[in-house]
């Protein structure tokens, strides 16, 4: 199955994965005016009436380089929505993309069919994000246009599955628009998610490392310093598992070795404030693929490279002689 149009002419197939207060209009604009899909959370506008402003922010942004740019008009931009029952600006929020009539909307910890309705009344998409094939069913069943699979490796709130796995498993069943979650930061990356069968590459932590993230100085260079060693496991900042960056847990007075388990039930999304606010903004989270980050860079210029290996790795495979099957 196609893509739908709104994902059709990007540079590069990838979705800036919205980051959690890192993202914000500035690098929404400059990954959407680099080819790629630019997302953001919706909580991550304080107070909630700021929400209006960035969005104005971005859709005037993407206007204006349209004008400019003729010959290469800008990729679309995608809103992150929180679907989980304590996040109490969900109706707020949904009305602020309806008026900025949001192209694409990711949902994330739970699907709803009102939200997906919603979106499509406007014309837009819904992409959910899933763990597991259960999941992605229960997503499309109730109106999801296509789905995020988040594997193994992935920054923030991950899987446990090899991406091997599940998007084997979710391609036996559906065929509509599928993107892959879990330590992508190379071009390459991207051509081997599309070779296992998903249409887009889903990158988040890379972008923490760019001079566009709202993120400290001190956790930018310590996605450049890291590997895939430096990432914890754990579910006890925010009840729910995902990966983090061992310095910051060491740094928070913790040992990343010996963490206690938390459980869902400890999750907050209440006034948009997440849970506890030292979860995301001294505990970070982080991707096992950041060995591929080497500097700071402007957004631009890693898509530029993410480009560059993309391109360089796919003309090696095409000009490699097939293998021949007896």
């Amino acid at each position: 199955m196609a893509l739908p149009p709104v994902l059709q002419k990007l540079r590069l197939p990838v979705i800036g994965a919205p980051l959690f207060i890192i993202s914000n209009p500035k690098l929404v604009v400059a990954q959407c005016t680099s080819g790629i899909v630019g997302a953001m959370p919706a909580l991550n506008a304080r107070p909630a009436a700021q929400l209006d402003e960035w969005l104005a922010e971005i859709t005037e942004g993407l206007a204006a380089w349209d004008r400019a740019h003729p010959e290469r008009p800008a990729a679309p931009f995608a809103i992150n929505q929180i679907v989980h029952k304590s996040n109490d600006r969900l109706e707020h929020d949904m009305q602020v993309c309806a008026k900025y009539k949001v192209p694409v909307v990711i949902t994330s910890l739970g699907a709803r069919t009102d939200v997906n309705d919603a979106v499509h009344a406007w014309g837009g998409i819904v992409l959910h994000d899933i763990i597991n094939n259960f999941f992605a069913k229960k997503a499309i069943e109730k109106g999801a246009d296509g789905l995020i699979a988040v594997a193994a490796g992935a920054g923030g709130h991950a899987g446990v599955k090899s991406p091997l796995a599940l998007i084997q498993e979710i391609r036996e069943w559906f065929n509509g628009p599928l993107a892959l979650s879990g330590a992508i930061a190379t071009g390459g990356g991207v051509l081997a998610a599309q070779a296992m069968g998903a249409d887009l590459a889903y990158i988040g932590s890379a972008f923490i490392a760019t001079e566009e993230a709202r993120a400290s100085d001190a956790y930018k260079q310590a996605i450049v310093d890291g590997t895939s060693d430096d990432i914890v496991y754990s579910s006890l900042f925010t009840g729910v598992h995902g990966n983090y960056l061992a310095p910051s847990i060491r740094a928070a007075g913790l040992d990343p070795d010996n963490l206690p388990e938390s459980d869902p039930s400890k999750m907050n999304f209440g006034a948009g404030e997440g849970s506890k606010g030292k979860a995301w903004k001294d505990i970070w989270g982080c991707g096992q693929g950041i060995a591929a980050v080497k500097a700071v860079l402007p957004a631009a210029a890693l898509v530029d490279r993410l480009a560059r290996e993309y391109g360089e790795v796919r003309g090696r495979l095409v000009a490699e002689r097939p293998v021949e099957v007896a």
